[in-house]
Parts: C-alpha cells; sequence; structure tokens
C-alpha cells in the first residue's frame, strides 16, 4: 500500500512538468500530424507567438506550450 501511494504521488508530481512541454517539440509534433493529413511541408508555417498578441496574428491557433504562455499559429501558404 504504502508503494501504491509513493508511486502516485510521483506520477502526480511528473505530470506538469510534462504538461510543460517545449515549443519545439510541440511545434514538430503538430507539424508532423499537418502533414500526415497531406498538407506538404512547404505548404505551411508553424509560427510561435506570445498568447497575448495571438489574436493578432495572421491564421489559426492550433496549440500552446510553455505553460500556455506561447501559442501556435497555422498559416497555410
Amino acid at each position: 500500500m504504502k508503494k501504491l501511494i509513493a508511486v502516485s504521488t510521483v506520477l502526480f508530481a511528473l505530470v506538469p512538468a510534462m504538461a510543460q512541454a517545449s515549443c519545439e517539440s510541440v511545434t514538430e509534433e503538430i507539424s508532423q500530424k499537418i502533414i500526415s493529413n497531406g498538407v506538404p511541408a512547404e505548404g505551411f508555417t508553424l509560427t510561435v507567438v506570445p498568447a497575448e498578441s495571438a489574436a493578432q496574428a495572421e491564421g489559426q491557433v492550433v496549440g500552446n506550450c510553455d505553460n500556455e504562455t506561447q501559442n501556435i499559429i497555422y498559416l497555410r501558404k
């Protein structure tokens, strides 16, 4: 029982660290999903912008990173 509690505590402590994925890894993951849906790599751009300025950015918000302080903007060429 003590092992179960210890393992659960460690897992709960690691979840926030995993949720704060780097912008590069999140952008790459999103890029691969877009490419796997048939969009050529040269047919779009993904740009990381501060969350406050995402509303003014041209394109569509498709993700976030750095603990939701940055947004990833998709723009099809």
